[in-house]
């Protein structure tokens, strides 16, 4: 998962509401996860203590200690598809795309507010323009999270969705990334723009160009 924000009218201007979203918008996408399969058979979540609205039952500490030093950082759900009812390929798929899912929810609340013209950014000398900032990154951020893990990359929830839609053999010989999964990943989101590549900007900058005005009625912030 990662986060670029450089324009800083979009950075909320208290690091206590940075956290705040930070933490529920990786919490909840891991609950949506632990929820999906435990619907679906998998005890393990369950197990685990994951199905639960305590947000920090379902965070990684160093997974979040990286997302507020760099933006990126990462959480993760305890599962054994081997317990998921129906074809396995399939449910575990099902079970991936709930958590960008959650995201793709959370930013339409937060975005509601701003919508409905309940919240603007037009009220100076009072604190709704703090508020309208919050509600602008969180947003913002989830939708960086919806977009981000639907990418199709080992070891993303877009790879496993892909993996859940392909005939059984392609399927299988993809399966063999996951091994690889750290190279892969770090190929692509580092060492690509440090070579002037803009990975991040040419997958999520047309999203987010056009879900954050569809769910807030503003402009998208950019992805330089």
């Amino acid at each position: 998962m990662l986060l670029l924000l450089r324009d800083a009218q979009f950075i909320v201007p208290s690091a206590i509401s940075f956290l705040i979203v930070l933490i529920f918008a990786f919490a909840y996408h891991e609950l949506a996860h632990a929820i999906t399969a435990d619907r679906l058979g998998d005890p393990t979540p369950r197990q685990h203590g994951r199905i639960t609205l305590n947000p920090f039952a379902n965070l990684d500490r160093t997974g979040m200690i990286m997302a507020l030093i760099i933006g990126f950082g990462y959480a993760f759900t305890p599962i054994n598809p081997n317990y998921l009812r129906g074809n396995i390929r399939r449910s575990f798929a099902i079970v991936a795309v709930a958590g960008p899912l959650s995201n793709l929810l959370m930013a339409f609340l937060f975005g509601l507010p701003i919508r409905l013209g309940l919240v603007t950014y037009s009220l100076p000398g009072t604190i709704l323009p703090s508020v309208y900032s919050f509600l602008a990154f969180a947003v913002y951020y989830n939708l960086l999270l919806f977009a981000f893990n639907l990418i199709p990359v080992p070891p993303l929830d877009g790879f496993r969705i892909l993996i859940g839609l392909l005939p059984i053999e392609l399927a299988l010989k993809l399966e063999g990334l996951y091994q690889y999964s750290q190279f892969i990943f770090l190929g692509i989101f580092f060492l690509l723009p440090v070579a002037g590549v803009n990975v991040i900007g040419y997958i999520l900058g047309p999203v987010l160009s056009t879900l954050y005005p569809l769910i807030t009625g503003g402009f998208a912030p950019l992805i330089i």
